[in-house]
């Protein structure tokens, strides 16, 4: 299916290469939406009818849910379009995240929807009705399932090019059709051989399956719009890029926001050597802000920690230091190492990043205290001034 998707997507989506350009996502959106609205239109039309004619409420129901699919669609459609607005006073960093508000009110309608057919379904269990099989209901209902799957394949293939929750939890919520559908040809299967009343219980399966993806979309919005943590697949590549430039030696205190896919607000530190002209330091700081940026899509600032390294003393104590730390559960990382006072008086002043879990005063005043053993049977005349930090992200 790979090369007719590709194929689609070449046609109607110009320059389809360059998925961090808004106006490209909002083309892969509307292709998608478009696709979606059809095949479940057509679904739709093909379970009402047997639906109907049957009087099954196992095929009625996935019916109404191919309903919500359609409609889903055509919201994905609209939101994309909204998404691509340019930044105004009000909303300074644009309208990114209306795709994910977008897919938690479908969520909401998914789960109004579900909870109907789950009633429904036991008032049909509790009176049940013969469903008669028919031949050609049968047939048109095997004909809704590779359809099915070819929109599940290509709204996932979508999701993933162009990386969009949207997208991906429409292909969740197909995969869930997929299921579903299967059920009701099998509940459809099933009346040829026998009389029991089974399509109230399909229908009651169907009706947990609507309620569950709706459960799940809701839940990963609302993730998402509380601050879920970026992917840590995410946060090495931007660590190591800015890495890759001259002079940084270490990256810590990373601040990351979502505004919507692809647009991120992001804060650092980075280590850089305190005996380089300030001005020097700054073009690279600006090289990297503009250049990793653009190349990840989005907002970079970068704050300078100068430090001292030309000293061999002060390198092998720190990574010393770094390596009998790192040995403390709940340690993540050190950063701003340095050495102050004279030789009968130094201060070992640095940083340490926790995990978020030990990140509470009991932990951390265990975590000091181990700290501070390991700095006096290194150097037992140095004191040692500690601050705690976590990440962001």
């Amino acid at each position: 299916m790979k090369p007719f998707f590709d194929f689609l997507i070449k046609k109607f989506v110009k320059d389809h290469k360059n998925v961090n350009s808004q106006d490209v996502r909002q083309a892969y959106g509307k292709l998608g939406g478009t696709v979606g609205i059809i095949i479940n239109s057509t679904i739709l039309i093909l379970e009402l009818i047997v639906g109907l004619f049957l009087n099954s409420i196992a095929v009625t129901a996935d019916a109404f849910h191919n309903l919500t699919d359609a409609i889903s669609s055509l919201v994905t459609i609209i939101s994309f379009k909204i998404v691509n607005r340019p930044a105004d006073d009000k909303h300074p960093f644009g309208y990114g995240r209306v795709e994910y508000l977008t897919a938690l009110l479908f969520a909401g309608a998914i789960l109004v929807v579900g909870y109907e057919f789950l009633r429904n379904s036991v008032v049909r269990i509790m009176h049940p009705v013969t469903v008669p099989f028919n031949k050609i209901s049968f047939i048109c209902m095997l004909f809704a399932l590779p359809l099915q799957i070819t929109l599940n394949r290509f709204t996932n293939y979508l999701g993933n090019t162009i990386d969009s929750s949207a997208l991906k939890a429409s292909a969740l919520e197909s995969f869930t059709d997929i299921l579903v559908l299967a059920m009701v040809i099998f509940s459809l299967l099933v009346t040829r051989f026998t009389t029991f009343p089974i399509d109230g219980y399909v229908a009651f399966i169907v009706s947990l399956f609507i309620l569950h993806s709706g459960i799940e979309l809701g839940k990963e919005m609302v993730d998402t719009l509380l601050g879920k943590a970026p992917s840590e697949e995410f946060v090495e590549e931007l660590k190591s890029s800015v890495l890759s430039y001259p002079y940084i030696t270490g990256v810590h205190d990373l601040v990351i926001h979502n505004y919507g896919p692809g647009r991120y607000i992001t804060s650092l530190h980075a280590e850089v050597p305190c005996d380089v002209s300030v001005m020097e330091i700054h073009d690279v700081i600006d090289k990297a802000e503009k250049e990793i940026g653009s190349k990840m899509n989005m907002y970079l600032s970068i704050h300078m920690d100068p430090i001292k390294i030309d000293s061999p003393d002060v390198r092998e104590l720190k990574e010393t230091v770094s390596k009998e730390i790192a040995q403390i559960t709940g340690v993540l990382s050190m950063h701003d190492f340095r050495v102050v006072g004279n030789d009968e008086n130094k201060t070992l002043i640095f940083d340490v990043v926790l995990d978020k879990a030990c990140f509470n005063d009991e932990k951390k005043e265990l975590i000091s205290e181990q700290i501070k053993g390991i700095i006096s049977n290194l150097c037992s005349s140095y004191r040692s001034i500690v601050t705690f930090d976590r990440e962001f992200y």
